[in-house]
């Protein structure tokens, strides 16, 4: 009896072995074609015998731990199994079959996938007799080749900060210092104002209009109605009063952030309920105390300084942005059309981490954010674009970046954000943004890379275009004319009695009552 019983354990054995023989010579059969840019069609056919295997596989696990009535674990004849677990066991056979044969169509060809396949398994049944064929489509990484990288003409501009671009900055400050002040009920609409509106936004093929009431909405050329941009919002704007309505027509790009808007008309109409301008500050001893300087000209002294950090950094942004101009430019490819929506997201966690690197100001870097969501299609191919680029350009040179390297860098940017680096990875990892950093960060060190081995040439800096802030400097001029003429008064009695002073003084006190006149006017 013993003999037999290991007789039959060794037949099982030997069966078993023979299986796994026959299942690993056994190879589905595999047909790739093009459908689309980065697109391929998986075609699948799974033939009888292998279908046999996974099924006699699925019984015999199902048989050493099924209770049956009557038999011990392991005894149980298949024609009990299959009528009692046929219908669940042909489930798993499918899923299994489904999985392992779409996973190994993949890696045999060497795809390089973007995403999951996506098999519509409830589609898809086992056939009585013969084989079982299906097919799914995929998007794949675009196959291309890089420019040469060595000596990349570069353009690095000379740091230049001069007086007027002082004054500028201090207008500019004096400005952003000052607060929103409602317009006169004549007056109109100007660039850069601020309105507080009721707009409405009906969406083609929705039969309501979404309500946004007591918003507010920027006069800019590039502006938003809430959360849709609006092209030559200034100019739909232009010459409203407070109780007008405006309306346009906007075309939402394919890859905007909100799905439900994407690739549709808007009917956006915007009823003007209050106008405001930006009424630049008085430049007085409590503004320059806010600053912690005693003076004018100390004030002025501040900013040449953090101008010339600003340049400095401009430089170089400016020379990186050369290096990723010169990459798009001489590298052709396709992308994936389907894929470009999907990525947006993952394009946005980068760029907020890009942002939040260089120091910028949470609300600028949402400003910027709002933005980039609602950046046009093109916008988000280059960034794509960009991506493929730097990615494949990170593998030729061999670029990885080390979890010592990434803390160094998160740690960098706990100190300009004032925490703790561990709690600005942990926040990293739960919104899902560090492997995002991990690539900014990687894609830094090649872009070193190839500025090491550039041919830099520097030229005189471009004349920065000079911000148009004088008209609202003049309305504010306009509204406090007795205001300042008192004031003027008063700065004249001030300099009669400051005349004993020191002359190295006076010369001081005159150049700063200058500057104040020029700004008065």
């Amino acid at each position: 009896m013993a003999d037999e019983k290991d007789q039959a354990e060794m037949n099982e054995q030997s069966r078993e072995g023979h299986q796994t023989a026959e299942q690993e010579e056994i190879k589905n059969v595999v047909t790739i074609e093009d459908v689309g840019p980065c697109k391929k069609k998986v075609t699948v056919e799974i033939l009888p015998e292998k279908i046999a295997q996974v099924v006699d596989n699925q019984y015999d696990q199902i048989r050493k731990d099924a209770d049956v009535p009557g038999f011990r674990k392991g005894r149980a004849p298949r024609r009990l199994l299959e009528k009692r677990f046929g219908k669940d066991i042909a489930t798993q056979v499918k899923l299994t079959l489904l999985a392992e044969s779409s996973d190994a169509a993949i890696k045999d060809n060497e795809l390089d996938i973007l995403g999951e396949p996506d098999v519509d398994h409830e589609k898809i049944e086992i056939p009585e007799e013969g084989s079982l064929k299906y097919d799914f489509e995929v998007e794949v990484r675009p196959e291309f080749e890089l420019p040469n990288t060595e000596g990349i003409p570069i353009e690095r501009q000379k740091l230049v900060v001069d007086d007027e671009q002082v004054e500028a900055e201090l207008e500019q400050l004096c400005r952003l210092s000052g607060t929103w002040t409602p317009r006169k009920e004549d007056e109109t609409v100007e660039p850069e104002d601020q309105i507080i509106a009721d707009a409405s936004l009906k969406v083609e093929d929705v039969n309501e209009a979404e309500k946004l009431n007591n918003i507010e909405v920027y006069v800019r050329p590039n502006g938003f109605v809430g959360s849709v941009p609006v092209e030559n919002l200034d100019e739909v704007l232009k010459g409203a009063k407070a109780g007008d309505k405006k309306q346009t027509t906007i075309d939402i790009p394919k890859t905007f952030f909100r799905e439900e808007y994407r690739g549709k008309k808007i009917d956006v109409e915007i009823e003007v309920k209050d106008i405001k301008y930006l009424k630049p500050v008085e430049l007085n001893e409590s503004v320059l105390a806010q600053y912690g300087v005693k003076d004018e000209d100390e004030l002025k002294e501040r900013i040449k300084t953090s101008l010339e950090a600003r340049q400095e950094r401009q430089v170089r942004v400016g020379m990186v942005e050369q290096v990723y101009k010169y990459m798009n430019d001489n590298t052709d490819f396709e992308l994936p059309t389907d894929v470009t929506a999907n990525y947006a997201s993952n394009l946005l966690r980068r760029q907020y981490a890009n942002l939040i690197s260089r120091g910028l100001p949470k609300e600028k870097v949402q400003e910027q954010m709002e933005t980039l969501q609602a950046g046009s299609e093109e916008e988000a191919k280059q960034q794509l674009k960009s991506y493929f680029i730097m990615d494949k350009l990170a593998e030729k040179l061999e670029i990885e970046v080390s979890n010592d390297e990434l803390n160094g860098q998160i740690a960098t940017l706990a100190i300009q954000q004032n925490q703790r680096p561990e709690r600005l990875r942990n926040d990293m990892e739960r919104n899902g943004s560090l492997e995002q950093f991990r690539q900014q960060v990687r894609d830094e060190k090649a872009v070193e890379k190839l500025l090491e081995s550039a041919k830099i040439t520097e030229v005189e800096p471009k004349k920065p275009a000079k911000k148009s802030v004088k008209k609202t400097k003049k309305a504010a001029a306009k509204e406090d004319k007795p205001k300042k003429a008192a004031k003027k008064t008063k700065k004249a009695t001030k300099k009669t009695a400051k005349k004993k002073t020191s002359a190295d003084k006076s010369s001081t006190k005159k150049s700063k009552k200058a500057t104040k006149k020029k700004t008065d006017k």
